[in-house]
């Protein structure tokens, strides 16, 4: 195959949105996308993270082995997967309710005096926090190229520090982890023809179809 540079991409606009996990086998509730969308509007009942550091979203999926050893061979005869994973990894540095309930883990309230409200807001830190299990939607695009990742159940595992400085906005660092659901991890749409095998001339098989 030869190179190709018109199918170097890059990802130089995109956005995450989150939204409870579906409950699986139930009806109603978050139902994860199973659209490309138009890569500007958030999926039906998911909202917003904001603004991204240049840094961007760190999509990570690993799997963890372990070596099968037979009497008649000195190196491994076949490797089985024993684990499986699927990390999103972001820094926000837009400030709002998405954010800030999901960095510190908690949801915000709003003091009241009796019934009246008084326009501050309380978000208590619990000494043994408990994230909700969540659902998660990454979208990019470039030159009219869509993707988009979908985790339908995720959990926070991670979170960095908030530094408070003259020069730099708030940043809040989140990682979340895939979660089984249904028997699935997520799954990836996208309208990019990169992506396609090479057209199989008229008259021939591949190599693989032959054999």
């Amino acid at each position: 195959m030869a190179n190709n540079a018109q199918k170097i991409r890059f990802a130089p606009n995109g956005a995450l949105y989150i939204a409870p996990a579906p409950v699986d086998g139930a009806t109603g509730g978050t139902k994860p996308p199973t659209e490309l969308g138009d890569g500007k509007t958030a999926p039906p009942g998911y909202r917003d993270f904001g603004y991204v550091d240049e840094s961007g979203v760190t999509l990570t999926p690993s799997v963890e082995t372990s070596p099968v050893a037979a009497w008649q061979s000195a190196v491994p005869v076949l490797y089985i997967v024993t684990g499986a994973a699927f990390s999103v990894k972001s820094t926000f540095i837009e400030t709002n309710s998405v954010t800030t309930e999901h960095f510190f883990g908690a949801p915000w309230t709003e003091i009241k005096t009796g019934e009246t409200g008084t326009g501050v807001y309380r978000l208590n830190l619990s000494s043994t926090p408990e994230f909700s299990d969540v659902s998660l939607v990454v979208d990019w695009q470039q030159k009219g190229y869509l993707w988009r990742v979908v985790i339908s159940r995720a959990m926070v595992s991670d979170r960095g520090a908030i530094q408070l400085t003259r020069k730099e906005p708030h940043k809040y660092e989140l990682t979340l982890e895939g979660l089984d659901f249904a028997g699935g991890l997520g799954y990836v749409l996208t309208n990019d023809p990169s992506i396609m095998p090479p057209a199989t001339s008229p008259g021939t098989l591949s190599k693989s179809a032959s054999a």
